[in-house]
């Protein structure tokens, strides 16, 4: 009888685990057709919105052609050159990434490798609660309050620049607190809680024995920093840079209410603007015929720009990943 259930007993342990080992195998091939079917619906919901607005903005890109990049945007003589708000998206988050990623960085840094934790994490949540505060809210804070008050410090800098070559044309006499330069600063506050939340994680995942491998061959902390954390986080941040740089570019209600709403093209930081998203939200509603095309064409052109932007901010990643796994 013993050497029955001895000879059972294994045969027993096998039977049983045979029925999980092919529900494993059926579970995990559930969920990776699950994932997958989710990734392939967000790339089909991609091109669906590509098509259809590709559609509806037909009549502009064959009327116009290559006057689509054109510098003129009067709809009363159905001229739709889109130039004006191409440079104006451009420069205000060129102003916004500008004035952004230092702060941001040096903030991540800051939270990392100098104050310490229980400093860190207060200031940590305040930034987070910083990057959900809607845009229309900065837009309001911003023309409200923000512009009248900027506008003085324009005046200022316009007359005392006044007359000089380079600056004289960058920051002159300025016409109003409304301008390329209040809404690039406006999108720099909106940028950059997002781009201090990305580094600051990017810099957190350096191993530790890198840093104090920087620390017992008698490296300062900023030599550290530049040794140790710098090579093994720079993908990581030009990521998040490039991924605050899209956000700038497609912001609409913010900017909308600070440019200036200008269809120009001019070096004067300080005079008003506007931009892709901007003239979409401003001038949508009375739309029609060309002129609604023309609008919907400026927002296939802003589509594909931030496509772009973050397909290059996510190679950057993946190709940091790797030299990091190598």
């Amino acid at each position: 009888m013993s050497t029955v259930t001895q000879q059972a007993g294994p045969a027993g342990m096998a039977g049983s685990a045979h029925p999980l080992a092919q529900r494993r195998p059926l579970g995990d091939r559930g969920f990776q057709i699950l994932a997958l079917s989710c990734g392939l619906l967000v790339l089909v919901i991609l091109v669906l919105i590509a098509v259809t607005t590709t559609q509806q903005a037909s009549q502009w890109f064959t009327t116009e052609g290559w006057g689509i990049f054109g510098s003129v945007w009067n709809p009363a003589a159905n001229q739709f050159g889109a130039l004006a708000f191409i440079y104006g998206t451009a420069i205000t988050a060129a102003i916004a990434i500008i004035m952004s990623v230092p702060v941001s960085v040096g903030i991540a840094l800051l939270l990392t490798e100098v104050v310490p934790y229980r400093v860190s994490r207060p200031i940590v949540y305040v930034i987070d609660l910083l990057a959900v505060v809607p845009s229309v809210v900065w837009g309001l804070w911003g023309i409200l309050v923000f512009a009248p008050w900027i506008g003085k410090v324009y005046s200022d800098i316009g007359s005392a620049v006044n007359g000089i070559p380079v600056l004289g044309a960058l920051f002159g006499p300025p016409t109003s607190g409304a301008s390329f330069f209040t809404a690039g600063v406006i999108l720099a506050f909106m940028i950059t809680p997002i781009v201090t939340s990305l580094s600051r994680e990017v810099i957190a995942t350096v191993p530790a024995i890198d840093k104090e491998g920087a620390y017992a061959l008698g490296a300062t902390r900023l030599e550290m920093i530049t040794g140790a954390i710098w090579p093994h986080s720079k993908g990581g941040i030009t990521g998040a840079v490039l991924l605050g740089l899209g956000r700038a570019m497609g912001e609409t209600i913010a900017a909308a209410l600070v440019i200036g709403s200008s269809a120009t093209i001019t070096s004067h930081l300080f005079a008003p603007g506007d931009s892709m998203p901007a003239v979409i939200a401003n001038q949508f509603g009375e739309a029609s015929g060309l002129f609604r095309s023309a609008l919907i064409g400026l927002g296939v052109l802003l589509f594909a720009f931030t496509i772009i932007i973050n397909i290059i901010a996510r190679t950057i990643v993946g190709r940091s990943a790797e030299q990091g796994t190598a």
